[in-house]
C-alpha cells in the first residue's frame, strides 16, 4: 500500500509535496490575536481543530495589550476595565486569569473643577450644592422641563433629558465632541443611553455584577488563552493573503470588514486614538486611574495613570516609586491609520450592511470582532460573540 493508500502506484515528487502540504494544513487561520481571535482559537483547539493565529503587530492581545514599564502593567492602547453581567463570560475569562477588585471610578476635570463620574450625589452636590436625593432629583427634573425634550433625537437631547443642561455643558459636551470628532447634535442618542445616573453616593461607573483587572495584565491572560497554539506575529495578512489563505480550510478574520474588500464600496468611518506615554519620577500623579478632561479646549480626552488599576502595587505587592501616565487623544480615522472603534451612525450602518452582504458570500471566511462586525463592543460582548460563533461553527 502506498503513502496515499493506493496500491502499486508510483510516488512522484509532486504527490509527496501535496501530502506534506495536506499534513500541515490548518482547519482555521485566525487573523488577529485579540480577544475574539484568541477565544475562537482556544475553543477550536480544545475541540481538536488545528489552528494558526497571525497578527500584524509584534504582540498578542490586540488592543487590550499591556506592556510592563517600571513594574507597571501599562494599557498601551487605552484603559480596559473588564465588566460583565454575563456569568458564562465571567466564568470563561476567569479560567485564564485571576481578577482583582478594581472598580472603575473616573473623575471629571472641567477647567480645574473636579467632579465624580458616574453622575451621583457627589456630582450633584458639587454642581448645585444639593444634599439630598430629593433635592437632586428636583433639580434634574427642573432642567428637563426647561428643555422640553419628550423624545430625544440626538446625543445632546438624550444627555439633557438624563441629567439636565448644567451637567451636559460641563461634563458631557466637550469630552464627547473630542472623542467622536462631531457635534453632539450630530451623534445618535443611543451612544449615551447607558450613562450611569444615580441618586446615591455609589462611585462604581459600571452597573455590573462582575468587574476587575486581570492580575498580571491582559497580555498574560491572552497568553494563557493561546497556550499551546501556534502564533505568528509581525505577519501582515494582506501582504501574504494568497499563501496564507491556502494554509487553512477556513479563515476567521477580525480586521476591518471594509479593508478586507479593499474599500470597494467606500471606507467605513472609525475613530482612532493616539497616546503620549511618559514615566514620571514620582509615586503619584493624579491619584486615580482615569481623569477625563471635559472642557473642549484641553486637547486630550483623558489622562490614564496605569498603576492605579492595580492599586499602586507591583506583582509582588510592593509600592512602586515611579508612575506612568498616558494622555489620550481621539482623532478622525483615515485609511492607513489604526481603527479603534466604529462610528455607529445611520450612514455607516447602511454602508456596513452592504459590506455584510459581500461577507455573507464568502463561504470560507468568518468575520468577527469589533472591526469585523462593525460593532462598538465592550470586551465581554466580544467574548460572548466569539463563543457563540465558534459554537455554531463547530456544531
Amino acid at each position: 500500500m502506498s503513502l496515499f493508500g493506493v496500491a502499486n502506484q508510483k510516488i512522484t515528487p509532486t504527490m509527496v509535496r501535496l501530502q506534506y502540504w495536506r499534513q500541515n494544513m490548518y482547519d482555521y487561520l485566525i487573523v488577529g490575536a485579540g480577544l475574539f481571535g484568541s477565544v475562537f482559537a482556544r475553543q477550536a483547539t480544545d475541540a481538536g481543530k488545528k489552528v494558526l493565529v497571525i497578527d500584524k503587530r509584534p504582540n498578542i492581545a490586540g488592543n487590550v495589550y499591556t506592556e510592563d514599564i517600571e513594574n507597571i502593567h501599562v494599557h498601551k492602547y487605552g484603559a480596559h476595565i473588564f465588566h460583565t453581567n454575563n456569568k458564562e463570560v465571567w466564568n470563561y475569562v476567569t479560567r485564564f486569569a485571576e481578577f482583582n477588585r478594581f472598580t472603575n471610578s473616573p473623575v471629571a476635570n472641567y477647567k480645574g473643577e473636579l467632579y465624580s463620574l458616574p453622575f451621583n450625589m457627589y456630582t450633584f452636590n458639587k454642581m448645585w450644592g444639593v444634599v439630598t436625593p430629593e433635592e437632586a432629583a428636583a433639580k434634574i427634573e427642573e432642567q428637563r422641563n426647561e428643555a422640553g425634550i419628550t423624545e430625544p433625537h440626538n446625543l445632546e437631547e438624550q444627555a439633557i433629558s438624563l441629567v439636565g443642561k448644567d451637567i451636559y455643558e460641563k461634563l458631557i459636551k466637550g469630552y464627547t465632541e473630542k472623542q467622536w470628532g462631531r457635534d453632539c447634535k450630530d451623534l445618535p442618542a443611543f451612544i449615551i443611553k447607558r450613562l450611569p445616573v444615580r441618586l446615591t453616593f455609589d462611585n462604581n461607573y459600571f452597573n455590573a455584577l462582575y468587574q476587575g483587572i486581570p492580575v498580571g495584565g491582559y497580555t498574560k491572560m491572552v497568553a494563557n488563552m493561546l497556550d499551546g497554539i501556534e502564533v505568528r506575529l509581525d505577519t501582515d495578512y494582506f501582504e501574504n493573503k494568497t499563501k496564507l489563505d491556502a494554509l487553512a480550510d477556513k479563515i476567521v478574520y477580525t480586521g476591518a470588514i471594509d479593508a478586507y474588500f479593499e474599500y470597494q464600496l467606500g471606507a467605513l468611518e472609525y475613530r482612532s486614538v493616539r497616546f503620549e506615554t511618559e514615566v514620571l519620577d514620582k509615586p503619584n500623579f493624579q491619584g486615580n486611574a482615569a481623569v477625563n478632561y471635559t472642557d473642549r479646549e484641553t486637547p486630550w480626552t483623558r489622562i490614564i495613570e496605569h498603576k492605579w488599576f492595580e492599586f499602586g502595587k507591583d506583582d509582588a505587592g510592593n509600592d512602586i516609586p515611579k508612575t506612568v501616565i498616558s494622555r489620550e487623544y481621539s482623532s478622525e480615522w483615515k485609511v492607513g491609520d489604526e481603527p479603534y472603534y466604529p462610528v455607529n451612525d445611520e450612514k455607516n450602518g447602511a454602508l456596513y450592511q452592504e459590506y455584510k452582504k459581500l461577507a455573507d458570500k464568502e463561504q470560507k471566511v468568518i468575520f468577527g470582532g469589533r472591526l469585523g462586525e462593525y460593532k462598538y463592543y465592550d470586551m465581554d460582548a466580544v467574548i460572548a460573540s466569539a463563543l457563540e460563533l465558534v459554537e455554531k461553527e463547530l456544531d
